[in-house]
């Protein structure tokens, strides 16, 4: 099972960065686009999808796959996830653990599952259709939760490292969710970690939370916090060089912002390289 190569560090793209990144060629190594936001689409998004692919490495990550779901699988849906990425020929192509509808009606959150083995059996099976149907392994991201299941039978990430054996896929680590769950439910965040297998995690995710002093929402809507520096650290220092990026989805800041924060991530992967160089 051979990796992809790391990336290094890049920024999910969004619409309002386009004009600063085809004029001014930043300093970012890649870039993360939302599916859904091209599909089915022409004219000026796809255009200038070609215009910033033709200079970065592309990775597409989407929020509609619904692999938990008992619905069927949207075949439809997954024919335009391929066209897309045969246009774009991205490094991978990844989605969520979770399901997103009911009876044909898109919810637009991701929703939990319970950790329970009849649908460890389920997803994994869903998720090696929809390889066999893409023609390449995708990666499947740990989401944030909000409430727990009294039948889950496993821990999520022995429910998460299970599922990458069984299914053959990749994981998607997001820090930030870890660090949102832990703090709604109890659990320790490093001893999470720990659990995931080194050789499955393909990239990494960082971004703000909104903090509601009971819980914690994954919001994309501002800076990553110390907490999860910390615990980013840590899982570089677990996992080695794994491709990096920051999302950022409301409450935009100047492009250069996200850049400098890009520039810390980098250089707090560089510090737990050499602090695990030298153990």
């Amino acid at each position: 099972m051979q990796k992809p190569a790391p990336l290094g560090f890049g920024l999910g793209l969004r619409h309002r960065y386009y004009a600063e990144i085809i004029e001014q060629r930043p300093d970012i190594d890649w870039f993360e686009i939302i599916s859904e936001n091209y599909i089915g689409r022409g004219g000026r998004p796809l255009a200038i999808l070609d215009d910033i692919r033709a200079n970065y490495p592309i990775v597409m990550h989407g929020v509609s796959m619904s692999i938990a779901s008992t619905a069927p699988l949207d075949f439809h849906y997954l024919g335009k996830l391929r066209d897309l990425a045969r246009r774009c020929e991205p490094e991978w192509i990844s989605d969520h653990l979770c399901w997103t509808g009911v009876h044909g009606v898109n919810l637009h959150d991701l929703l939990p599952i319970p950790y329970t083995r009849e649908a460890l059996h389920h997803v994994a099976e869903r998720i090696l259709r929809v390889q066999d149907f893409l023609q390449r392994r995708i990666a499947i991201e740990n989401v944030s939760s909000y409430v727990t299941f009294a039948e889950s039978e496993m821990t999520e990430e022995v429910f998460l490292r299970e599922l990458a054996e069984k299914a053959d896929c990749w994981l998607l680590l997001d820090v930030n969710n870890v660090f949102v769950s832990s703090f709604n439910h109890g659990f320790d965040p490093a001893r999470f970690l720990d659990d995931i297998p080194q050789e499955r995690v393909l990239q990494f995710h960082l971004a703000g939370h909104s903090d509601h002093e009971t819980h914690k929402i994954d919001t994309h809507d501002q800076p990553v916090i110390e907490e999860v520096w910390s615990l980013f650290e840590r899982a570089c220092r677990r996992f080695g060089a794994i491709s990096t990026m920051i999302e950022r989805d409301d409450n935009f800041p100047p492009l250069q912002e996200l850049v400098a924060e890009l520039d810390r991530a980098r250089a707090v992967a560089l510090s737990a390289s050499a602090k695990q160089a030298a153990e």
